[in-house]
């Protein structure tokens, strides 16, 4: 469903990935993890062609991204900002129905209605709410709503849970965890917490410094490091891989 195939991005010195190779199956969830200025987002973004590579080559559904126009793409994947990026200007209702009523479907309330029903934001009055009037997580909420209202079969995350509290947070990851699973969707999630990783993804890829160093199951990560870097960085998380 996603592929990257030996991706370069540079912004002027900075490289921010380099000669990266990288496939996500149909009804996978992958996570990049890595530190602050890693790549994660970068790469992330390559998919939606809000970042186009120097060098390489990115595949959506066996498409190559440069060959699809931008426009259309996007509105065929899911994606969901770290802050929601909700129109502060639109009731609840109508930032769900976003994509679904750019693509012209008559059915876009419904589709709309359907996708807060999802995510656990089924109640009438919560439709007709401005964004300012939700808490957070709420937003969050709306957020997913948005990006699943057209059914797309990929979904990106760019780090969408980690300005929440724990609680909150841990709900989202239930939340979302089975609605995966329930629309079959392909999922490319960016996280900076390994844990979080570990609970949503099948396999997680470690970057750094804008190279892979390690892609694996949770489970595999944290029994074999690949290299002293990413034993670190599993130490350092603490990390926990529930049992199956």
């Amino acid at each position: 469903m996603l592929i990257a195939e030996r991706v370069t991005k540079r912004y002027r010195e900075l490289v921010a990935l380099e000669d990266i190779s990288l496939t996500v199956e149909a009804g996978e969830c992958v996570a990049l993890v890595g530190e602050s200025g890693s790549g994660k987002t970068t790469l992330l973004r390559c998919f939606n062609r809000m970042v186009r590579p120097d060098a390489g080559v990115v595949r959506v559904e066996g498409r190559d991204v440069a060959s699809v126009e931008a426009t259309e793409l996007r509105r065929r994947i899911g994606y969901v900002q770290q802050e929601g990026g909700l129109l502060p200007h639109w009731r609840v209702v109508r930032n769900a129905a976003l994509v679904p009523w750019l693509q012209r479907r008559r059915d876009a309330q419904a589709l709309a209605t359907d996708a807060l029903v999802r995510v656990g934001l089924g109640e009438p009055a919560i439709a007709t709410r401005w964004p300012r009037q939700l808490s957070g997580g709420q937003r969050q909420r709306v957020a997913i709503a948005r990006a699943i209202a057209a059914r797309p079969r990929i979904v990106l995350l760019d780090e969408p849970f980690g300005a929440l509290d724990a609680i909150t947070r841990s709900d989202l990851h239930e939340m979302f965890s089975a609605l995966r699973h329930e629309l079959a969707m392909t999922v490319l999630l960016v996280t900076h917490d390994l844990n979080e990783a570990a609970r949503l993804a099948d396999r997680i890829a470690v970057l750094r410094a804008g190279r892979i160093e390690q892609v694996a199951t949770p489970a595999a990560l944290a029994a074999q490091p690949a290299n002293e870097y990413v034993a670190r960085l599993v130490a350092r998380a603490r990390m926990h891989v529930a049992e199956s």
